[in-house]
């Protein structure tokens, strides 16, 4: 099946607002399954402290970023754990979309996965992952099935000339349209486009969706959490409750009564599958 809509996802893995949209992003491919596209564009967040500025929040430094995500848990009920700013702060966000340009190379499914996991690892388990030792080992966990990813490949293509390359035209992607703020999404599809910055709920992505594809519909929808949950692998409550319109806690009862789902922290992972086993549509 042709798609009926093209996204370019603009974002970053140290973004709190894109690990925030998880839910809503994880929804809408749900239920257009075969009839989204999509591709990232590693937006470069954070250089290096030196050169970041961020007056909309009053961020200069590591430990004024821990206040910004803790709004951001605050405003969207996502999960997230601020005290990396203060525990092992990140230098920089560059190696850690370098690491997804170099996950991409062996392919779509690895570079999702690999996305994912550094959100997840950054966001809830306070790892720092602008440190190559701590990249390598997440990446490990993909060599499993279904993935099965190439860790000494992704070793070597981290520090290549070609994913340097890639990252740099996503810089300049991102540049050439302005884009400074993440999420930030360009939709098209028949000869129409829309571009979107910053967080927004599904109702307001799905009214962008109808101005580029006025007949575009939902394949599917999620009605069951233990489903979706499976559907996915690894996810939270809050990401659930956004797709099936329960709240976190009624999902979190219903989570932690299903055999085969381990709940770690505010995730909870398929036992029957890798840790890491996320559906792409």
């Amino acid at each position: 099946m042709n798609p009926g809509v093209e996204a370019i996802y603009y974002t970053d893995p140290l973004c709190s607002w894109s690990w925030a949209f998880e839910g809503v992003w994880r929804r809408l491919r749900y239920e257009l399954a075969g009839r989204l596209a999509w591709r990232y564009v590693l937006g470069g967040l954070l250089p290096d402290w030196q050169s970041f500025n961020d007056p909309l929040h009053s961020v200069h430094r590591p430990a004024q970023m821990g206040p910004s995500w803790y709004e951001v848990r605050h405003l969207t009920g996502m999960p997230i754990d601020e005290r990396v700013w203060i525990e092992d702060p990140p230098a920089s966000s560059y190696p850690a979309c370098l690491a997804v340009k170099a996950a991409a190379r062996q392919g779509e499914a690895v570079e999702e996965a690999c996305l994912r996991r550094l959100r997840e690892a950054v966001m809830l388990e306070r790892r720092n992952v602008a440190r190559r030792e701590v990249l390598l080992e997440l990446f490990g966990e993909l060599a499993g099935p279904p993935f099965h990813a190439l860790p000494a490949r992704f070793q070597r293509d981290l520090g290549s000339e070609e994913v340097l390359a890639a990252f740099r035209e996503d810089l300049k992607d991102a540049g050439y349209r302005g884009i400074g703020r993440f999420p930030a999404f360009v939709l098209r599809a028949e000869g129409r486009a829309v571009l979107l910055v910053g967080y927004r709920p599904y109702g307001v992505f799905r009214e962008a969706l109808a101005a580029v594809a006025p007949g575009l519909e939902p394949a599917r929808t999620a009605d069951d959490p233990e489903s979706y949950a499976r559907h996915w692998g690894s996810i939270t409550a809050a990401e659930v409750a956004e797709a099936t319109g329960r709240s976190a806690d009624e999902v979190a009862r219903t989570l932690d009564r299903t055999a085969g789902l381990a709940r770690e922290g505010p995730l909870y992972r398929d036992l029957e599958r890798t840790p890491l086993a996320g559906s792409l549509l």
